[in-house]
C-alpha cells in the first residue's frame, strides 16, 4: 500500500501589548503515529528559546511538549515542522458493521480491550454535553437496526447540510448548546456536535485534532500559510475499531487528512494552550502549510501498526 508524504509547518505567535517575565505552555503539534499514518521526522523550535522543554505521551497517547521561557520577551513563536505519510484509511461496507444499538449495548456491557477503552468516550465532557435534545436532533439517521456505519455517515451528512461554515460565529469557548441554536460555526464545533449527539444515544465518540489538505480557488497558486488546522470525530465500531468521519466536509477522512491527536473534546487537544505572567493583552498569528511532496514507498512491515 503506497502513501502520500506531507510537509507540514505549523506557526504560532503571540505578540504582547507589553512585556513578559515568564511563560509556560503546553503544545500538541506533532503527528502520532496510527493505524493510517506514518511521522518520519518532527521538530518543535520555540523563539526565544525555552529554558525548559520536556515531552511526553499524555494519557490519551497525543505528543505533548512542556516549555517555560523564563525571561523577558514580548513575542513568543512556535513552530512545528513535520514530514508524515499517510495511507488510505479502511472503510467497511455499510453491512459488515454492527447495527448502532447493538454497539450501544455492547459498549454499556463490555469492560475489555477496545470497548473498555471506548467506554470513557460515552459520557459528557466539560465542552461536550449530553441532552436529549441532541439525541432527538440525531434520531433520524439513526433508524431501528441501522448499521452503525450508515447511521453515523447519515448523520455527518445532516450536521453538514443544517449547519452554515462562518469563523466569524464562534470562538473556541462557545458551547456545543449555542452553535446547535444558532446554526452556524466551524469545524470544531460542527466535530464536538456530533460528539455530543452519538454520546447522547450512548454511543462512544471522540475529538479528533489534525491537519487537512486544502486546494487554492480555481486559477490561483496556494497562498504561504494559508491552510489551518483542522478537527474531526471518530466513532466506535466493534471489531472494526475507530472510524473517522468529518462533518464539515462530509466525508470520510482519508489520504488528506493528517492526525495529530485525540480526546474527549477540543480541550484535551489543543495545540497551543498556556499561562504567561505580564503581557496586558496579546496578538496571535497562526500560519500553517500542508504541501503534499510525493507518494511515498511503501512503509516498512510493523508502521503503522499502533491502535487508535
Amino acid at each position: 500500500m503506497r502513501q502520500v508524504l506531507y510537509d507540514i509547518t505549523h506557526t504560532t505567535a503571540y505578540d504582547y501589548a507589553g512585556g513578559v517575565s515568564v511563560s509556560h505552555h503546553i503544545l500538541r503539534l506533532t503527528p502520532r503515529q496510527t493505524a493510517r499514518q506514518s511521522p518520519f521526522t518532527a521538530e518543535v523550535l520555540v523563539d526565544p528559546p525555552p529554558a525548559v522543554v520536556t515531552s511526553h505521551s499524555d494519557y490519551f497517547g497525543n505528543i505533548t511538549h512542556f516549555i517555560a521561557v523564563e525571561r523577558s520577551h514580548q513575542r513568543l513563536a512556535v513552530t512545528s515542522r513535520s514530514r508524515v505519510g499517510v495511507r488510505p484509511a479502511f472503510i467497511p461496507e455499510e453491512e459488515e458493521t454492527p447495527t448502532w444499538e447493538n454497539v450501544r449495548a455492547q459498549c454499556r456491557e463490555d469492560r475489555s480491550g477496545q470497548a473498555l477503552e471506548a467506554h470513557e468516550f460515552i459520557y459528557a465532557s466539560p465542552r461536550v454535553p449530553v441532552s436529549d435534545v441532541l439525541a432527538e436532533y440525531a434520531a433520524p439517521s439513526f433508524l431501528r437496526d441501522r448499521p452503525i456505519l450508515g447511521a453515523v455517515v447519515d448523520l455527518t451528512r445532516r450536521i453538514h447540510a443544517d449547519f452554515k461554515f462562518d469563523a466569524s460565529a464562534t470562538t473556541v469557548t462557545t458551547p456545543v448548546e449555542d452553535v446547535f441554536e444558532q446554526r452556524r460555526g466551524v469545524c470544531q464545533d460542527f466535530a464536538q456536535l456530533e460528539i455530543a449527539c452519538l454520546r447522547s444515544l450512548g454511543l462512544p465518540a471522540r475529538y479528533v485534532s489534525g491537519y487537512l489538505e486544502s486546494d487554492p480557488p480555481p486559477g490561483e497558486s496556494k497562498l504561504f500559510g494559508a491552510d489551518a488546522s483542522h478537527a474531526w470525530v471518530a466513532f466506535y465500531c466493534p471489531g472494526i475499531g475507530w472510524i473517522d468521519v468529518d462533518p464539515t466536509n462530509n466525508c470520510i477522512p482519508s489520504l488528506r487528512h493528517i492526525t495529530i491527536g485525540w480526546g474527549r473534546d477540543y480541550g484535551d487537544v489543543a495545540p497551543v494552550r498556556g499561562v504567561i505572567l505580564g503581557g496586558s493583552g496579546q496578538q496571535l498569528r497562526i500560519a500553517v502549510d500542508v504541501i503534499a511532496v510525493d507518494a511515498g514507498p511503501e512503509p516498512q512491515s510493523g508502521n503503522g501498526s499502533q491502535r487508535e
